[in-house]
């Protein structure tokens, strides 16, 4: 909501990372910048690395990994410098994958697969939805759900992001409006959904849960022959697809940090046909970490990597919202109301409410290190908090960058009107019940 409300008023170039840096702090925007390059680039060798774990289902030689690794990071070069149809064509079929699924799912728990056997919600009672970690009893549930809460917040992370493709299209206010609709969709119908249905159709004790599709183990449970093997196909071609997303988004950002002289601009060169050659190439030195799954367990791996982007993801958030309640205050401060623009009854709080839990994520994160210590566990769920605020102290200090008090502001200067932006149709829509409600 945070995100969506600043867009609809401000659809500049940049979106969250401008935002930042006018209404925040210079520094944050640097440092934002940064985190979310660093952000998009670790997802790369995360989904090599959940591709690799994937492909176990058919090869369990272990020997093969640094194969696959290497034919997907060739893959992902080949489609970063010659375009990128194949992902736009794959985020199709990974939607109608998943849309098919679930009814899948429904029916065989409900009897309805080769064994015919019933499900229902047997696996609710036994052995319940909820696994004791680090703990037995009821401490151990709650300390399984706060450990789970990471992994959770990496699923969802990286919406945010949606605005600024949306802040750069036609009619950009009315399509921010559309493009957060279409998220507050995708977590209930593919996240919470999907959930549910997961949990009907595998023990939360499966010792093989975290290698495996929990749709493709329901499906082999029950008896299907080539649907496993489909579903696992089209997981995998939606991880690859994730990847060269990244590759591209990781490659822009840092151009455009470049442009905006906040990163060396060598990273600004580019092909006679636009590609920022330079920055792609360096971006493209991240997927090389996925070779670390050669010689420890992928599922390791995956989850160092999962750690790192989460809290860099969780920060993105908490800086957001700080950005917003500043943005807030500040036009009710200067006695500002946005005309025709989307705003949330549910504000400011819905952004103190996140900002807080945000926070709270980002110190438990590392929850289990404290019960196993490792060394690389801890690194990779707490090393991300000094790499941010070393950006951001180190570029407040060096440019003696300033917050501006709420009073200055600057809610005018090269934000373009409805009419400029062809959005002036919002000036008569009615607010939909939802939007009421501040669900959307």
């Amino acid at each position: 909501m945070s995100i969506g409300e600043m867009t609809a008023y401000a659809p500049i170039s940049g979106s969250l990372l401008h935002f930042a840096a006018r209404w925040l702090d210079p520094a944050a925007g640097f440092a934002l910048g940064w985190n979310y390059y660093y952000y998009v680039a670790i997802v790369i060798p995360l989904e090599i690395t959940a591709i690799t774990a994937l492909v176990t289902t058919w090869d369990v030689d272990p020997n093969h990994t640094a194969i696959y690794i290497g034919v997907v990071i060739v893959g992902l070069f080949v489609i970063n410098l010659f375009g990128m149809v194949w992902s736009f064509r794959n985020c199709l079929c990974d939607t109608e994958n998943y849309a098919g699924i679930k009814p899948g799912g429904l029916v065989i728990s409900l009897g309805g697969g080769p064994n015919h056997d019933r499900i229902g919600f047997r696996y609710w009672k036994d052995p319940g939805p909820m696994v004791s970690t680090l703990e037995p009893g009821a401490t151990g549930r709650f300390l399984g759900l706060l450990v789970a809460i990471v992994p959770a917040a990496f699923s969802v992370s990286g919406f945010e992001l949606i605005a600024i493709s949306a802040a750069e299209s036609v009619q950009p206010r009315t399509n921010i409006i559309r493009a957060m609709k279409y998220v507050i969709f995708r977590l209930i119908f593919f996240y919470i959904c999907s959930v549910i249905i997961v949990g009907m159709l595998v023990p939360s004790n499966y010792p093989y849960l975290s290698e495996q599709s929990p749709f493709v183990i329901a499906f082999q449970t029950a008896g299907v022959k080539a649907l496993p093997s489909i579903i696992n196909a089209i997981v995998i071609a939606s991880a690859f697809s994730s990847a060269n997303t990244c590759l591209f988004s990781a490659s822009r950002i840092l151009y455009g940090l470049a442009v905006q002289n906040q990163a060396p601009e060598v990273f600004a060169k580019c092909t006679d046909s636009g590609v920022p050659w330079v920055a792609l190439m360096t971006s493209g030195l991240f997927p090389l970490l996925a070779f670390m799954s050669v010689s420890a367990n992928s599922t390791t791996v995956f989850n160092w990597f999962v750690h790192l982007t989460t809290v860099c993801g969780l920060i993105g958030w908490t800086t957001i919202n700080v950005t917003y309640l500043r943005y807030y205050y500040g036009l009710r401060l200067q006695g500002l109301v946005p005309r025709g623009v989307y705003r949330s009854p549910l504000q400011p709080y819905a952004a103190m409410w996140a900002a807080f839990w945000s926070v709270f994520y980002i110190l438990i994160s590392g929850l289990s290190v404290f019960f196993d210590f490792t060394a690389s566990s801890f690194v990779s769920s707490y090393i991300n908090i000094p790499i941010f605020f070393a950006l951001l102290l180190g570029y407040k200090l060096w440019f003696k960058t300033e917050v501006k008090p709420l009073a200055d502001l600057d809610f005018i200067s090269n934000i373009p009107t409805l009419e400029q932006t062809q959005d002036e149709g919002l000036l008569s829509q009615k607010t939909p019940p939802l939007q009421k409600m501040g669900l959307v």
